[in-house]
């Protein structure tokens, strides 16, 4: 299939300062469309024709992203005749239900949160998806994606990318020059940080930065604890408030990691003490490995972005990553992980047209060819990612006996899994015992 740009809409950002009058559907330019004689549009021929068809789309995608998305759909644009324009704002995730209840939101958003696709669901905004998409979700994806893509029985958008959370990066060659071997447990990863101190270095950089988000990684790091330790069964019960926020078994994970994240011993290698944690932009966390002066950094696949130009990533390279283990050597592979949904706001032929696309093997293996995403689609081959840690990824989340969980903090409500969630990580890191921590943020939870 061809990954010819035909079409190219020019971001462009929203200032927050006009939001209640600024719909998300402007755009500042484009450039003529590609010729649809030299493009081959068997592909496309299932979506139908609409000249002349309109689409707006909205999300948080944005820069480099942003532009491979664009790519994404082009021949798409070309072959159907539907121009698709896009905005990516950072601040889509606060604007977006008092646009959609003032009438002026996009046609379709990406909407980053299972969380707030309920909201917007609950707002009464939403259309259903078409049969198409079902279609496809029902053939491309298992039934927690769907579950996550719907509310209160009725299914609203399929999944759009993915990511794998729980890995930690490494250098290869480190590890190679001072014996250490990729651990199998959670107590060979224990042991692999102890020998790392004994050897003179603090194992572990880490930045939780993140303007008003600033502690999200750190949710992150608990999640992983706690489906690994207490299992899926409990996360589950976790999320949804079945169990209290201080659980028992939520304070053993917080206590797990806080003997890596609270231990000066252990942190911050190349950036600081413990404080630094918090200071430190997410961005930047793993950075150190490559100077020598931490050994392991805990983030998602998606952080592959975040190395600098040159960066070579591959088991012999100058980074790679790790799942982080289970209890138990050879125990069952259990990942966080988070997505995109595009829902829709308004109906249209041409919307449902896009929608399907965006929902199919077809978008999900020219987008991954373009680089730096991975997607859950089952039929995306993949050999298309663009790195051994994605192509991992894809594996990982198309395996049969992969136990895939959401992250948590995007499951919970606003007031806590965006709040005092992350807050809450805050206080901990800076000093606030685990009780403390795990009580406050349980007070937070929305009484029903």
């Amino acid at each position: 299939m061809s990954l010819k740009k035909t079409h190219r809409r020019v971001l462009a950002p929203l200032a927050a300062a006009s939001i209640l009058g600024l719909a998300l559907t402007g755009c500042t330019g484009d450039v003529a469309a590609g010729d649809k004689e030299n493009t081959d549009c068997s592909d496309y021929e299932t979506y139908g024709t609409f000249d002349g068809g309109e689409v707006s789309i909205s999300g948080t995608i944005v820069d480099a992203e942003a532009d491979r998305l664009l790519e994404s759909w082009a021949d798409f644009e070309t072959c159907t005749g539907i121009d698709i324009s896009y905005q990516g704002t950072k601040e889509f995730e606060a604007q977006i239900a008092v646009l959609a209840e003032a009438g002026n939101a996009p046609d379709i958003g990406i909407v980053p949160q299972p969380g707030l696709l309920q909201r917007l669901a609950t707002g009464g905004w939403l259309q259903p998806a078409p049969e198409a998409v079902e279609a496809n979700v029902d053939e491309f994806w298992g039934e927690d994606w769907k579950t996550y893509g719907s509310h209160d029985g009725t299914f609203y958008a399929a999944p759009l990318m993915a990511s794998v959370k729980g890995f930690v990066w490494y250098s290869p060659t480190d590890f190679e020059e001072k014996g250490y071997e990729v651990p199998e447990t959670l107590d060979e990863l224990t042991a692999l940080s102890e020998q790392i101190v004994a050897d003179g270095q603090q194992p572990w950089c880490v930045g939780f930065g993140s303007g008003d988000a600033t502690g999200w990684p750190g949710t992150d790091w608990v999640e992983d604890y706690v489906l690994r330790q207490a299992g899926a069964d409990v996360y589950d019960q976790w999320i949804n408030h079945e169990i209290p926020f201080n659980d028992p078994q939520i304070v053993a994970a917080f206590d797990a990691v806080g003997e890596i994240i609270k231990n000066p011993d252990m942190v911050n290698g190349g950036l600081g003490d413990v404080s630094s944690v918090i200071s430190t932009e997410m961005a930047d966390g793993g950075l150190p490995i490559l100077d020598g002066e931490c050994s392991m950094h805990h983030q998602a696949s998606f952080y592959e972005g975040f190395w600098p130009e040159g960066t070579e990533v591959s088991p012999d390279g100058d980074v790679f990553a790790f799942l982080l283990p289970s209890v138990e050597a050879g125990g069952e592979t259990a990942v966080t992980g988070g997505g995109e949904f595009p829902v829709a706001f308004n109906e249209g032929e041409e919307v449902d047209a896009v929608r399907a696309y965006l929902s199919s093997d077809t978008w999900a293996n020219i987008r991954v060819s373009l680089g730096g995403v991975i997607s859950a689609n089952k039929g995306l081959d993949p050999e298309n990612a663009s790195s051994d840690v994605l192509k991992e990824s894809i594996e990982i989340l198309q395996g049969e006996d992969t136990v895939f969980r959401f992250d948590g903090s995007d499951l919970m409500p606003a007031a806590v899994g965006a709040d005092s969630f992350f807050k809450g990580i805050v206080a901990w890191v800076s000093g606030d015992s685990t009780q403390e921590t795990v009580d406050a943020i349980e007070s937070s939870w929305p009484q029903d």
